[in-house]
């Protein structure tokens, strides 16, 4: 199958205010996304979906592939929709966010190889095991769980399953008692034009969840397992621990 992935970048964020053009490791951070992305082998081509000409103009001096969107989407989903409908001959569209300068092309490919092993799922999506009780508490901290098929039941802001009596020994069980969900989609290109149309679900809104629209409207999901969570940039900690591992390298 044809497959592209898209990067949704928005400029302006809540917790770190223009955060994709941060550059203290000498490239911005959606360059390090970007070419996190490239390090996949299955997909055909990257393409940045931008809000505003600043990001544009800063993904073409690294010769990256970018397209403008409407800067009053209402979510990054909607923004990889608008590219994804000029891509007519993409099967499968991944949406990688901007701010995962070390997601791993592997984890990419995984998404990807998901759709194929099935033609009943519309979407994949990624998980990885909780080891800490901390972690599974923490409503930051999206969990999933799935059947013997890897096919999705549930994600949420709580801990789920939820243990009626607790035992520190269920964080170390194999297989893993516990997933985080990791925020990295593929989906049948076809699907995800319909997906932007659908109105917000109801269980959707009460854990602010866009994945549960799907669900909630009889599709399935496939989930993988990775072994570490990718790691997102949502704080100004975040940033600066992302620069000292890049200067390490």
């Amino acid at each position: 199958m044809n497959s592209y992935i898209i990067i949704p970048a928005r400029l302006e964020s809540t917790r770190l205010p223009r955060k994709l053009l941060l550059c203290e490791t000498g490239k911005t951070l959606i360059q390090h996304t970007y070419e996190a992305a490239c390090r996949a082998k299955l997909p055909r081509g990257v393409r940045v979906a931008a809000d505003h000409e600043e990001i544009a103009a800063v993904v073409r001096t690294f010769n990256g592939h970018v397209e403008m969107t409407d800067p009053n989407a209402p979510s990054g989903t909607d923004r990889v929709a608008e590219v994804a409908r000029h891509l007519t001959d993409a099967d499968v569209i991944v949406n990688v966010q901007g701010d995962e300068p070390e997601i791993a092309g592997s984890a990419i490919d995984l998404a990807i190889r998901l759709l194929e092993s099935d033609p009943t799922a519309v979407m994949s999506t990624l998980a990885t095991p909780i080891r800490s009780r901390a972690q599974l508490n923490d409503p930051a901290c999206v969990k999933v769980v799935f059947d013997a098929n890897q096919r999705a039941l549930y994600f949420s802001r709580s801990p789920i399953p939820h243990a009626r009596q607790w035992d520190d020994a269920l964080l170390y069980g194999e297989p893993p008692h516990f997933y985080q969900h990791v925020g990295l989609y593929a989906y049948r290109r076809e699907f995800l034009l319909k997906l932007a149309e659908m109105k917000p679900s109801s269980l959707e809104q009460i854990e602010r969840l866009e994945q549960l629209r799907v669900l909630e409207a009889g599709h399935q999901i496939l989930v993988g397992v990775i072994d570490e969570p990718t790691i997102g940039i949502d704080t100004p900690e975040d940033y600066r621990a992302f620069v000292s591992r890049a200067s390490s390298c």
